[in-house]
């Protein structure tokens, strides 16, 4: 039982690990990139030739930007306007089961991308998760509409309609996506079959 415990909070603390580390990353990058940019300006400065008259002063200016300029108050985005870098933030909190963040990240990847049928589909089985299964089906309808010969997209559709009580279009789904070579459903349906009673 004492191991049990022990390694669920190994697990935990891993899994809080990695998530400052991926959250954190952009922000750390970023900051880095900042404090880079003053040196590289003093050498690009001197490359040219195009230095004050002492070497002191353009030290002095290096080390302390001008408040006053309107590009020292600028700050860096921190939010990237990549649909991938959304997407992968989507998939990792929906992962760990943090359903309500991946919907949002999923929601800003769509709004980079409106194309990108997995976003939808992603953000439709967080919303299943979570037993929104109105917003769940929406969503991945309009996936299925984009990929009509998507079966992940079917299967997930299946299982939504299983997990929200509706059997007779899940098995639908399960066969249509296991028509079309999904590992998922033609496994799902292999062990139904097995579990049907002989008659």
């Amino acid at each position: 039982m004492k191991l049990k415990s022990v390694l669920a909070t190994i697990s935990v603390s891993l899994l809080a690990l990695v998530l400052v580390i991926v959250f954190s990353a952009p922000t750390a990058a970023q900051k880095t990139a900042g404090q880079q940019k003053a040196p590289d300006k003093a050498v690009s400065k001197k490359a040219a030739g195009g230095q004050d008259q002492s070497e002191g002063k353009v030290a002095k200016t290096v080390k302390t930007p001008a408040p006053d300029k309107p590009q020292a108050a600028k700050k860096p985005s921190t939010a990237p306007q990549d649909a991938d870098y959304w997407f992968d933030k989507g998939a990792l909190c929906a992962t760990y089961g943090n359903d309500r963040a991946a919907i949002k990240y999923f929601q800003k990847a769509i709004a980079l991308d409106p194309n990108r049928s997995g976003a939808y589909f992603e953000q439709g089985i967080s919303h299943g998760q979570l037993g929104e299964f109105d917003k769940a089906l929406a969503l991945v309808n309009k996936a299925i509409e984009m990929e009509p010969q998507n079966g992940l997209y079917l299967y997930g559709r299946g299982r939504i309609y299983l997990i929200s009580g509706q059997e007779d279009p899940a098995m639908e789904d399960f066969n249509k996506a296991a028509g079309l070579d999904d590992e998922d459903a033609q496994a799902y349906l292999d062990n139904v079959v097995r579990r049907e009673p002989a008659e």
